[in-house]
């Protein structure tokens, strides 16, 4: 198995962002620890491959720094040469992890998740959509039919359902706080809405109700799963009340489901945004963990 990163491109942040981004560097010192055979330094994604998924005078104005004031503020932090080249090596660990996914049944980018970012303009922290672009790499280069975009985080993949609006041959699948940003929903393949102070318990059950219901329908070639950390009760910006335990039968949940059913799956981090990052780390080295334990 692969583990692929970028954290070491390092974005000019203002103060209020620098705290959720050391999360990266930090799960990479975890993953060093356990198992530093399988990290990858991520290779950048290329235009031909962000083209699959973006518009081209989007990707001109993110490669170039000509964004409009308005593009950055969607966005959310600054653009710089580092910024620019930290969303193309993000977008490439995807793409890496979900190519190695398909000889070692599972591939893992120590980021991604960007699902704010549409075609045509990033939003909420998101400048590439990762998932949308390694999907389309899957489908162009690999022989893969349909990609299955099992999405956890706490936020809807409004930018995923976007891109994929009317496509059925990659089903968006988004479990999310119903109240929580975007206030303005897009329409995945399937929206479970979720209210806020919801549980392990209601959460487990709406995913294992859903997901084989998926996956017997759409029958997948492949999964980009978003194993976002923000669903956990300690999240700032999460309004869920899922426990560390609940957010490790999740991972292992899904996981297993991919095993069991031969589909090879692509796991990335997404967000997290607990009052310690520690606790973040933590969250996202179990989602690790658990992948080795289940495919090795």
């Amino acid at each position: 198995m692969k583990v692929f990163y970028a954290d070491h491109f390092v974005l000019p942040l203002p103060d209020g962002h620098r705290f959720p981004m050391r999360k990266y560097s930090m799960l990479r010192e975890a993953v060093l620890t356990f198992a530093p055979q399988t990290l990858e330094e991520a290779p950048a994604a290329r235009d031909d491959e962000l083209l699959l998924a973006h518009d081209a005078a989007y990707v001109a104005r993110m490669s170039n720094g000509t964004l409009t004031p308005s593009e950055v503020r969607q966005i959310g932090f600054p653009w710089s040469p580092g910024m620019a080249e930290r969303a193309r090596r993000s977008a490439g660990a995807t793409i890496a992890a979900a190519r190695a996914s398909l000889r070692d049944r599972c591939g893992i980018n120590l980021a991604g998740g960007t699902h704010h970012a549409f075609a045509d303009h990033g939003e909420g922290f998101c400048c590439y959509n990762d998932a949308a672009v390694a999907a389309r790499v899957l489908q162009r280069d690999c022989t893969i039919g349909r990609v299955l975009i099992c999405d956890l985080d706490v936020h809807q993949g409004n930018g995923t359902a976007r891109i994929f609006d009317g496509d059925a041959s990659v089903f968006t699948f988004s479990m999310h706080g119903e109240r929580n940003y975007p206030v303005r929903k897009e329409q995945s393949s399937l929206d479970v809405e979720l209210p806020d102070g919801c549980t392990d318990a209601p959460y487990l059950a709406a995913l294992r109700d859903h997901l084989p219901r998926i996956v017997r329908s759409f029958e997948p070639e492949a999964m980009i799963y978003l194993a976002g950390a923000d669903p956990f009760e300690g999240d700032r910006l999460g309004r869920l009340k899922l426990s560390k335990a609940g957010l490790a039968e999740r991972d292992r949940y899904v996981l297993t489901f991919a095993r069991e059913w031969a589909i090879p799956v692509t796991v990335t981090m997404a967000g997290g945004y607990a009052h310690n990052v520690a606790d973040i780390v933590d969250i996202h080295f179990n989602t690790v963990r658990t992948a080795f334990e289940v495919f090795t």
